[in-house]
């Protein structure tokens, strides 16, 4: 194999697929890329074994094509220190040495045969395929990606559901204290299915959505997902099982409506929260007509904190508490500049809903459970 290659555009190729080699890979071929090249174009791989992205990138000239595994962590640290210039990549497919040369030196480093490299998974034929608009997809994850849990006993709720159907999508995540659920308008999908994607994948896509072209091509079976991108292919393993039915969780009438500032809220809840207690992180609201009083305390270190919000408040007089820390988050999430809190009593779960200045083709609902308020 030999080829010559952009200093740059191999890095950034290189640290994009990068991010999916774990730190203990249960087989050592998985500390490596694969790299495979057929006329000018070359393929990276990487993987570990759930998931594997793979990048195709034009090389400025080829001479010989082949496959060999690269070391991943050298290939990374050593075109981290090269200024925008081409390289010329040679490996003896005899000693496995790969040579990376440049206009006044060369490294040479120690590769592998590629033939022990894990295959990529097939699809079944039962498997489904489908068109996602790019911003679709890279909303649907961002909006509900942070509402993931960390379970071990629940998987299912570790990954970022997406239910497909004729006329929408719709992403949901919930870690049961936090729910988030996104629903966009899609027309022209005959398809009626769902899958459960991920939290590792879920982010790689995050990072490569955002520099692919207008589509995606999206094929899935019941165990493993392919993301066909202009640049990139993403495979991965989906989560088995039965996702919560999220539906049945959000109050279906909530009576007592509060319209605030959004960043004033953030920004307030941030100032209170210093003075939280450090294990619970509790913040009080006592919501009132025209006024929310935002208080805090930890008893242990005898520190509080209080401050008062305008808004506007459709209700009675309520007092609820919610964990600082998710209040921030699910606020940080929130684009438009003000959002309504949707609230029934004490016990139940709040609903934080975006206000939009126009109609929108989607439709965001975040919910938070609220917290005992030990009097």
């Amino acid at each position: 194999m030999k080829f010559v290659v952009s200093s740059s555009a191999l890095l950034n190729m290189l640290q994009t697929t990068g991010k999916v080699i774990s730190n203990k890979n249960t087989l050592p071929i998985l500390d490596y890329f694969l790299f495979d090249l057929k006329g000018d174009q070359l393929k990276i791989t990487a993987s570990d074994l759930e998931t594997t992205l793979i990048g195709t990138l034009k090389v400025d000239s080829a001479e010989q094509e082949g496959v060999i595994a690269a070391p991943a962590k050298l290939m990374l640290d050593s075109l981290k220190e090269f200024s925008e210039q081409p390289l010329t990549i040679e490996a003896d497919e005899s000693s496995w040495e790969i040579k990376v040369s440049w206009k006044t030196g060369s490294i040479a480093l120690p590769g592998t045969s590629g033939l022990s490299y894990p295959n990529n998974p097939e699809l079944g034929e039962e498997s489904r395929s489908m068109d996602f608009e790019v911003d679709t997809l890279l909303t649907g994850i961002n909006k509900t990606i942070f509402a993931t849990a960390d379970d071990e006993l629940r998987p299912v709720m570790n990954g970022v559901y997406v239910h497909i159907a004729p006329k929408d999508v719709t992403f949901v995540a919930t870690d049961a204290h936090k729910l988030v659920r996104h629903i966009a308008k899609m027309d022209g999908q005959e398809v009626d299915a769902s899958f459960i994607l991920p939290k590792k994948p879920a982010n790689l896509l995050k990072s490569v959505l955002g520099k692919e072209g207008d589509t995606v091509g999206i094929a899935f079976d019941d165990k493993n997902v392919i993301f066909s991108l202009k640049n990139h292919q993403l495979i991965c393993r989906l989560i088995e099982g039965n996702y919560p039915n999220y539906n049945a969780v959000i109050p279906a009438n909530n009576p007592n409506k509060v319209r605030v500032d959004r960043i004033e809220m953030l920004n307030a809840i941030r100032r209170v929260a210093v003075c939280s207690n450090q294990s619970t992180n509790l913040i009080k609201l006592e919501i009132h007509k025209d006024l929310i009083n935002l208080t805090a305390q930890d008893l242990d270190f005898s520190v509080s904190a209080h401050e008062t919000l305008a808004c506007e408040y459709e209700g009675d007089e309520i007092t609820i508490g919610f964990k600082s820390t998710f209040l921030v988050e699910i606020l940080s999430n929130i684009e438009t500049s003000n959002v309504v809190i949707e609230l029934a009593d004490s016990t139940r779960a709040g609903v934080f809903k975006p206000i939009y200045a126009d109609d929108q083709d989607s439709d965001t609902l975040m919910l938070l459970m609220p917290m005992m308020i030990n009097a």
